[in-house]
């Protein structure tokens, strides 16, 4: 018997292997990639015990779980899911398009506010004073920033390191950054309950590594124990940086984006 494939079997495919790297890489970046590999066997088991060897008790009841998997994976995932949804109907995500038809080919700089958040940091590192300094990419943060004070000023050095001076009412909470302005500060972000996170970040890294993993924000910590200085970006935490260091990676990431 012949098997037609055709050009809309390679593109069914391609989408498929896409949709699967995506979710590898949402799994890693989100520390879950174990559960994404335990779908995988389940899956696996299932086709074979059901399908192939056709053993109808164990093939029942897997089919059971299989009729309800949908919305297994809808409460076990729903933090990646929603984040799925949020960069996908994000409008900044779609300013390319508008670019496209209008023919604008003018660019902006996205990195005027790189040097006042980097010389913040090393003034609050000297001093060990605690600071975490989230900057929104293509993901709106606008949830977050209701959960503080807002402020919606010009980005500076001082006005940073004053609002993370030890006796400031909002210096425990988080700061959000957004189009080049500080949006709010005194912020509460989602706490990452990765276990590979070691034991000398306390719950600012936790809490930097958790909206990084729930956006595609950026996430900027100095040590109050330690001043040492961390960014977290994609789920993954770089730790003790320089001043070069950190101005090279912020202008990384900005670049890409």
């Amino acid at each position: 018997m012949d098997i037609a494939f055709g050009i809309k079997d390679a593109i069914d495919i391609f989408l498929l292997a896409l949709l699967l790297f995506y979710l590898y890489r949402t799994m890693r970046e989100s520390g879950t990639l174990s559960i994404f590999f335990g779908i995988l066997a389940f899956i696996a088991v299932w086709v074979v015990t059901s399908e192939i060897l056709g053993m109808r008790l164990i093939g029942t009841i897997l089919d059971k779980f299989m009729s309800i998997g949908l919305l297994i994976l809808v409460i076990l995932f729903q933090d990646q899911i929603k984040r799925f949804l949020v960069e996908l109907g994000s409008q900044k995500r779609w300013r390319f398009f508008s670019r496209v038809f209008k023919r604008d080919n003018t660019s902006t700089d996205k990195s005027p506010w790189i040097m006042p958040v980097v010389n913040a940091c090393m003034n609050m590192s000297k001093s060990n004073t605690g600071a975490l300094i989230v900057i929104e990419q293509t993901m709106p943060l606008v949830s977050y920033e209701k959960t503080g004070d807002s402020i919606d000023a010009s980005i500076s050095s001082r006005l940073l390191q004053n609002i993370f001076f030890k006796n400031s009412p909002l210096h425990d909470g988080a700061v959000i950054l957004s189009e080049g302005r500080i949006k709010a500060a005194g912020c509460i972000l989602p706490v990452s309950h990765n276990t590979d996170i070691p034991r000398r970040f306390g719950l600012r890294h936790r809490s930097a590594l958790g909206i990084s993993q729930a956006t595609d924000a950026i996430a900027v910590i100095v040590s109050e124990e330690t001043g040492g200085i961390s960014i977290a970006y994609n789920g993954t935490i770089h730790a003790d940086l320089s001043s070069t260091e950190l101005e090279r990676r912020l202008a990384q990431i900005i670049k890409t984006k």
